[in-house]
């Protein structure tokens, strides 16, 4: 795997692991960037983008990070900088807003604030099922090959899962499926399968 990871995945990766550093001598920032639920008072708009860079342990951005880097490198040189960076921030948002709505509406949750790249990252993985389906991957609890499009579905129904039923809590399942979603439909937008289409098309 190359480690000259292209600019814009790894410009992502140093602000991610130097925002984990500045939490480790100023928690404080949490109060003001980690996306806290509607109703809480503590909600700001821009929390929608910077709880992204923000994690809740060094397991937390391990993992998210290496994601990253292992996803982010292949997708940036397909679609170009540009077009990743709009692609990685849609499913950031995306990600947030849905996270926003469930703890509101559903979840009723007014205190449980949300941090992590883990909804551009889930971005990111549906991004590489969808441009290259048949590249074989490992999931780590079954460690067999199996097509990247199965593992995308496979890992976006565990997550539906869990966010209904309850597992794994303190997850943020939704969000996850939030960047996927965004990804998603970006992706499509761009292939021009909506009715607004894209000026040019951009996908195959």
């Amino acid at each position: 795997m190359p480690i000259d990871l292209p600019p814009v995945t790894r410009n992502l990766l140093i602000a991610n692991v130097a925002v984990f550093l500045l939490q480790q001598v100023m928690p404080a920032v949490l109060m003001w960037f980690a996306l806290w639920p509607l109703g809480s008072g503590l909600f700001q708009p821009w929390q929608i983008v910077s709880n992204g860079f923000m994690h809740g342990g060094v397991a937390h951005i391990a993992f998210n990070m290496l994601a990253l880097y292992m996803f982010g490198g292949q997708i940036e040189r397909l679609f170009g900088a540009r077009h990743y960076t709009i692609y990685y921030f849609t499913c950031l948002v995306v990600a947030s807003v849905l996270q926003l709505v469930v703890l509101r509406w559903f979840a009723h949750d007014f205190q449980t604030p949300t941090i992590g790249a883990s909804g551009a990252v889930f971005g990111l993985l549906l991004a590489f099922g969808m441009m290259s389906p048949h590249e074989k991957v490992y999931f780590m609890l079954l460690p067999i090959p199996m097509p990247a499009w199965l593992f995308v579905i496979g890992y976006g129904a565990l997550e539906l899962i869990s966010g209904v039923v309850g597992w794994m809590p303190g997850v943020a399942h939704f969000a996850h499926l939030g960047g996927m979603l965004g990804g998603y439909v970006l992706i499509q937008y761009w292939r021009g399968r909506f009715p607004l289409k894209p000026r040019r098309r951009l996908l195959r």
